[in-house]
Formats: structure tokens, C-alpha cells, sequence
């Protein structure tokens, strides 16, 4: 899946938090804005209250069950800044990927 037919397939999942800003940082990749306040998930960068930055690779790896987030965040492939608790909320959000 492409960095944009991920951020389609969030919107149209309604894949963020309820007022909240989160961004996933694919460094030379770009972003995903997942804007809570805004009700949309795009592909423009901003401010947000979490930041979530990930290589693309390792967001696939991700996605496709062979890497878990956790085990990434220990290894230091996933770094959060801002609030930890929206981080922790995106489970269930990016679940909604795999429906």
C-alpha cells in the first residue's frame, strides 16, 4: 500500500482521535495527519500533539503483523513526541486499516 492510499483509506475509516492532532512522520516519505479536530486524515504536515515518527519500511512491517509496535518503540524504530497517550490510543485507530 502507498503512503496516499493509506491516508484515503484512514479518512474514509474516520481513523483519528476526536480532537486531537496526531502526525505519522515518514521522514523522507512524508506525512499523515491524523486531524481529530478537523474530522479528516490528510497528507499535509502542521502542528499536531503527537508526533509519531517511523521509517515507511518499518511502518509496513507494522502493518503487516511483522513487527509490533511496542517491540519497535523499544528498539527505537518508532519514536513519539508530545502526548504518549494519544500514541497508545492509535491501536485501535489503526486497526481500522486491516477492516
Amino acid at each position: 500500500m502507498q503512503k496516499s492510499e493509506m491516508a484515503a483509506k484512514l479518512n474514509e475509516a474516520n481513523a483519528f482521535l476526536p480532537g486531537k492532532r496526531v502526525k505519522l512522520d515518514f521522514g523522507d516519505q512524508g506525512v499523515v495527519m491524523l486531524d481529530g479536530a478537523a474530522q479528516q486524515v490528510t497528507e499535509e504536515d502542521g502542528p499536531a500533539d503527537t508526533t509519531i515518527k517511523v521509517a515507511w519500511s518499518d511502518w509496513e512491517a507494522m502493518a503487516d503483523g511483522k513487527l509490533d509496535g511496542m517491540t519497535a518503540f523499544m528498539q527505537g524504530k518508532l519514536k513519539v513526541e508530545g502526548d504518549m497517550s494519544n500514541a497508545m490510543q492509535l491501536q485501535g485507530v489503526l486497526a481500522k486499516l486491516k477492516g
